[in-house]
């Protein structure tokens, strides 16, 4: 690994630690305590075969194998409560990795939710590890480290005193140049492990990586197959089929994976193993042969030899963490990258005046606006002004900006160039938070939550019973609520609640309005809301759109023309500017954009 490598596995646990910095300490102990407990019988098995060969009384012996009982006990009760501790948390990594990156998600730029790029980062760090997680991943593999660590420290302490005989007695058998030799042979033999582990890692990664897109695939098509949404058209037109072939092509292209990627853990298996075999052989005929000519006693050649081989062992296992740790790495760059992208939003101070006539003014200077990473202009030199008790509607073509309209507004995206005022005030230099309880809107893809229903229209879990209510009659739901047993307190859908109610898409675009009422905003705005409601709903929505907004501004937009027509004011929209401006009868009678469009539907309303 190299120093960038360990810059960006770094990155993501000192993101766990700054929550949980007891747990990282606590995992530093078990380490040192992990390691150190089989070196525990190792030394004491030592001391009783000295023990033995020496003669010592038997009294002698059962205290020494009390002792190692009696140690063995103590480090596994700490070791237990480590491992507890620990294990808390590492149970929960995934929701851990999740918390944070939806905390990040919820906070960043909202032009960055529509990115591509960043929706393929996050993807690729939830992926990455399954089930598993990125954090859990590292934090495991940093685990094990720590024991390898430790581990190779514990055996170089106890088989130092075996290398400080040497040149003493025993010829060339205690000689520097014999024990240097069995260094360099065993460093070698570690030395293949590692390049064979490195070799068959890289190849395990890159077969995984060939199976990635087969799960993307799997997942689209079990969603199908296990939900009852895409069951129905696939039943009306018998497209089984084609499904049952493609889900054929992604189980075959997935054992073909799998079965490269099982031949490449057996082959390291194998090499492995007789690596290991050969180091084995090779500990116990260099301690042995130490104990022959007297440098060490016959319990030593025991004490030594697991010791040494428990250093490989370790050295080995610490290598192939480290292979491990690099496959990791190159998903925490992303982790890293996608929890510091930059605020591009001007972080603005000012609290918006809160005006006890009311009043506030809407000024659009100038304004143009694209989307990052492209060079077309979706709103063009947009100059406009409205004040709160306006009815307006905005009208025009798909893509003509009316939507992008409305998300600068509400600061959702910030302007390209040019200025957006409210009360003279450039709204960048608002608090966000402050500056969005300006506006209820309804979104054109809104979404109504599997929470209660009064939850739902509160927008939190703290609901005033009473503006509920009247925001849901307000919005035409009022027949409705009288026919739900449980009222507010009834469940939206029965994804979490088998009580729940299963609503209409044209009454959840109503609890939406509702929505908007309930927060009593300055301004309303409202993207399509009647899209899924029926005619007679349409009626009533426009008929009691004065009741429902009250003196508010309203923005309204929509694809048909009839339901502008009690709106003050209508900006007809075309390639990112207004292209005409005025009620209903003016633009009608003029040649241009808004006469075209109604003159096409107009035929629908006789």
């Amino acid at each position: 690994m190299n120093r960038r490598d360990w810059k960006y596995i770094w990155y993501v646990l000192r993101d766990f630690s700054k929550r949980y910095k007891a747990v990282l300490v606590s995992t530093l102990f078990w380490g040192i305590v992990e390691a150190l407990k089989p070196y525990i019988a190792v030394i004491m098995t030592g001391y009783l075969l000295d023990g033995v060969y020496e003669g010592k009384p038997a009294k002698t012996l059962v205290l020494y194998a009390l002792a190692g009982v009696g140690a063995v006990f103590v480090i596994a009760v700490i070791n237990s409560i480590l491992i507890e501790y620990t294990n808390t948390k590492f149970e929960y990594m995934m929701e851990i990795q999740n918390q944070y990156l939806n905390e990040k998600g919820m906070s960043m730029d909202y032009d960055y939710l529509e990115s591509m790029h960043v929706h393929d980062m996050r993807q690729r760090v939830e992926k990455c590890c399954g089930d598993f997680s990125l954090l859990g991943a590292i934090y495991s593999t940093m685990r094990d480290w720590l024991v390898a660590g430790f581990s190779m420290l514990f055996a170089v302490i106890i088989v130092l005193p075996m290398f400080l005989h040497s040149n003493r007695t025993g010829g060339i058998i205690g000689s520097w140049y014999m024990s240097a030799l069995f260094f360099i042979i065993l460093g070698v033999i570690i030395w293949i492990n590692f390049k064979a582990g490195v070799f068959y890692n890289e190849r395990i990664r890159v077969a995984w990586d060939k199976f990635s897109p087969f799960e993307n695939r799997r997942k689209f098509y079990m969603d199908i197959f296990t939900g009852y949404e895409g069951q129905k058209d696939l039943r009306i037109y018998r497209e089984q089929p084609i499904y049952e072939k493609e889900a054929e092509v992604i189980a075959n292209g997935e054992k073909q994976v799998q079965d490269e990627v099982t031949r490449d853990q057996i082959r390291h298996g194998v090499v492995g193993q007789a690596l290991s075999a050969v180091t084995g052989l090779m500990v116990y005929l260099f301690a042995g042969l130490q104990a022959y000519v007297g440098l060490i006693s016959i319990g030593s050649v025991v004490a030594y030899a697991a010791s040494i081989l428990k250093f490989t062992t370790a050295v080995n296992q610490f290598t192939e963490l480290s292979s491990e740790m690099k496959s990791y790495a190159k998903y925490a760059v992303d982790y890293a990258e996608y929890m510091e992208l930059e605020k591009k939003h001007k972080e603005g101070k000012k609290i918006v005046e809160k005006r006890k006539d009311g009043h506030f003014t809407v000024e659009f200077e100038h304004v143009y606006f694209r989307y990052p990473g492209t060079e077309r202009y979706v709103i063009h030199d947009l100059n406009l002004q409205f004040e709160v008790g306006e009815k307006m509607a905005i009208v025009g073509k798909n893509g003509s900006g009316k939507t992008t309209f409305i998300k600068l507004l509400c600061r959702l995206y910030d302007v390209t160039e040019g200025c957006i005022r409210v009360n003279g005030t450039d709204i960048r230099e608002y608090d966000e938070e402050d500056y969005s309880r300006l506006f209820s809107v309804v979104f054109q893809d809104f979404r109504i939550f599997s929470f209660p229903l009064g939850e739902n229209i509160a927008a939190s879990a703290s609901v005033d019973s009473g503006r509920a209510n009247d925001a849901l009659a307000r919005a035409g739901l009022k027949e409705r609520m009288e026919r739900l047993p449980n009222g507010l307190a009834t469940c939206v859908g029965r994804e979490f609640e088998e009580n729940g109610v299963s609503f209409s898409g044209g009454e959840k675009q109503k609890m939406a309005i509702a929505r908007a009422i309930y927060k009593d905003a300055p301004f309303i705005l409202m993207d399509e809301p009647t899209a899924a409601l029926d005619p007679l709903s349409e009626c009533e929505v426009y008929e009691g759109f004065d009741r429902m907004v009250g003196k508010k501004t309203a923005i309204y937009i929509s694809h048909r023309l009839a339901s502008c027509r009690f709106c003050e004011d209508i900006l007809v929209f075309d390639n990112g500017s207004v292209v005409q401006k005025g009620n209903h009868d003016k633009l009608e009678k003029e040649e241009g954009l808004y006469r075209e469009l109604w003159n096409a539907q107009a035929q629908y309303y006789a």
